[in-house]
């Protein structure tokens, strides 16, 4: 099989050619795209951390009263978020927060307009396909070593890699949702004298909703699941203990910091549950 290897195609060569020329020459695109992100995450975690967390507590509970109407929700988040106080992991799973908000920001603005744009052109979609494929199956961890390189260490970096690999869920969610509008509601929409837009706005989206509210529990979901991987990359949370003590062998504390992960991510779920009549 030598003969074969001989020939080998340059695909990380490739990659990392690019990448350096990247690195070279547009050092100050991802400089501003740093501070941009910093600042997001710094006034997230301000407002997470500022107020008490009794504060905090009551917000999330109208929250959920807002979207579901069900005391028992409301019961069972008041009962995680006291288990998370007991625990003593307020900080950071304001700092976990804080990353998942961050991304959801940067997620839903970014795939929903995408989503909305493929779904109107059916060519661009089947293009984007394998991208996406990429995005989500591509290790996660191979995300970190460009991140690293373009952002160094910190919130920043976890948060791009949390990015890349959330980012297809709004943006199949939303063409699923946009695509499948029936044609008659587009029909009789049209026949009233409806543009394009307004089609867009009072046909389409309101019909989509719910496949974007599932986008946003995904990407949520998804998010939540990259802390542990950003921890690595120096991103403060709920990743940290649990690197820890993987580090250091402490059962207790990986099994104390990953319930609350757990804690987090049933919290999260309930609260945005989108429901189905």
């Amino acid at each position: 099989m030598d003969w074969l290897t001989d020939y080998k195609i340059p695909v990380g060569k490739t990659a990392k050619a690019v990448f350096e020329w990247m690195n070279d020459n547009l050092g100050g695109v991802f400089d501003a795209i740093s501070v941009a992100m910093e600042a997001m995450i710094n006034g997230i975690l301000w407002l997470l951390q500022t107020p008490h967390p009794f504060v905090i507590i009551a917000i999330f509970l109208a929250i959920t009263w807002f979207l579901q109407h069900s005391w028992k929700v409301c019961l069972g988040v008041l009962i995680g978020f006291s288990f998370i106080l007991n625990q003593g992991y307020w900080e950071e799973t304001t700092e976990s927060l804080t990353l998942i908000l961050s991304a959801c920001v940067v997620c839903m603005g970014l795939g929903v307009p995408i989503g909305i744009a493929v779904a109107h052109r059916p060519r661009l979609y089947r293009f984007m396909v394998p991208v996406l494929d990429l995005m989500q199956t591509l290790p996660t961890f191979v995300y970190l070593i460009p991140a690293i390189v373009f952002f160094g260490l910190g919130m920043v970096p976890g948060l791009i890699a949390t990015v890349i690999f959330v980012l297809p869920a709004p943006i199949r969610l939303t063409h699923l949702g946009i695509s499948t509008t029936p044609q008659p509601l587009l029909e009789a929409a049209t026949a009233f004298g409806a543009t394009p837009k307004q089609r867009l706005w009072k046909v389409e989206l309101p019909y989509a909703l719910p496949q974007i509210m599932a986008g946003l529990n995904q990407t949520i979901m998804l998010s939540l699941s990259m802390v542990v991987i950003a921890a690595l990359v120096g991103a403060n949370g709920l990743g940290v203990p649990v690197v820890r003590a993987l580090n250091s062998v402490n059962t207790a504390l990986g099994f104390e910091s990953g319930f609350i992960i757990v804690v987090v991510a049933i919290l999260l779920d309930r609260m945005l549950r989108v429901k189905t009549k």
